[in-house]
């Protein structure tokens, strides 16, 4: 996603009230869809004007491609809507729908407790079962708690990769430590990028945590960019895909 989007999702938030400190609840799960592996994560909001009060994003093991959700949460009920394409990606998750979610119709249908959540995801005709175990948390809006290896599937993907940001708590606070690359085809982490950030500033900008690693493409190759808190608006990191050791280099 890029910046320039990210920099208007910012200003809203900023304008609504939402950015300030304490922004962070977030729960992982591990578990099926029907018969297939699934892992799913969701940020839970307050609220927002739309409605949406938690935005997810998850991926079946078999094809490690990220599925950004956003949805509503009562009680122990959620639902949760699947983003079709770029221009709903847009125009829901980034510049807020200017009128209320409308959930009726999306596949997610999940109940909620203490040790994980269980319902259906249905679409058209077909209707599976969901049963999932939470495996990991972490919340910011109090006294700073972690409890697990919280590892968060960004939206950003490539043709080949997806990323994942491995958040732990710190002398300085939450925040991520460490980004790691996955080749889709085979789910397999093909490198890691470390941050040495003393002022833990990594993926913590107050966007969905989701949205903390952005691609774009720049004269042809791939560019991951990694948000940091501060600095006013908060700033990025660029990282440019090297074809000859098929690595991400920091751009220079």
């Amino acid at each position: 996603m890029g910046k320039r989007l990210i920099s208007a999702l910012f200003c809203v938030l900023l304008l609504t009230g939402e950015a300030v400190a304490g922004w962070y609840q977030v729960e992982n799960y591990e578990g099926t869809v029907g018969p297939d592996p699934v892992h799913l994560s969701l940020q839970r909001y307050d609220s927002f004007g739309s409605g949406i009060t938690v935005e997810g994003s998850y991926f079946y093991n078999a094809k490690q491609r990220p599925i950004a959700l956003y949805g509503t949460v009562n009680g122990t009920k959620i639902s949760l809507c699947e983003i079709a394409d770029d221009k709903e990606f847009d125009r829901v998750l980034v510049m807020g729908s200017k009128t209320p979610v409308d959930t009726a119709g999306c596949p997610f249908t999940l109940d909620v407790n203490a040790d994980g959540a269980s319902g259906s995801w249905s679409k058209g005709a077909d209707k599976l079962p969901v049963l999932l175990k939470k495996v990991a948390s972490f919340d910011d809006t109090g006294d700073a708690k972690i409890d697990g290896t919280v590892e968060i599937p960004f939206w950003a993907e490539t043709a080949a990769d997806r990323f994942a940001g491995v958040y732990a708590n710190t002398s300085a606070g939450i925040c991520m430590t460490k980004m790691q690359v996955i080749k889709k085809s085979s789910g397999k982490i093909v490198q890691q990028i470390r941050f040495g950030d003393d002022d833990c500033n990594a993926g913590m900008l107050m966007t969905p945590i989701y949205m903390n690693v952005q691609k774009g493409v720049e004269h042809g190759k791939d560019i991951i960019s990694v948000n940091f808190r501060g600095a006013g608006a908060g700033y990025t990191t660029d990282y440019v895909f090297n074809r000859t050791t098929r690595k991400y280099q920091q751009k220079k």
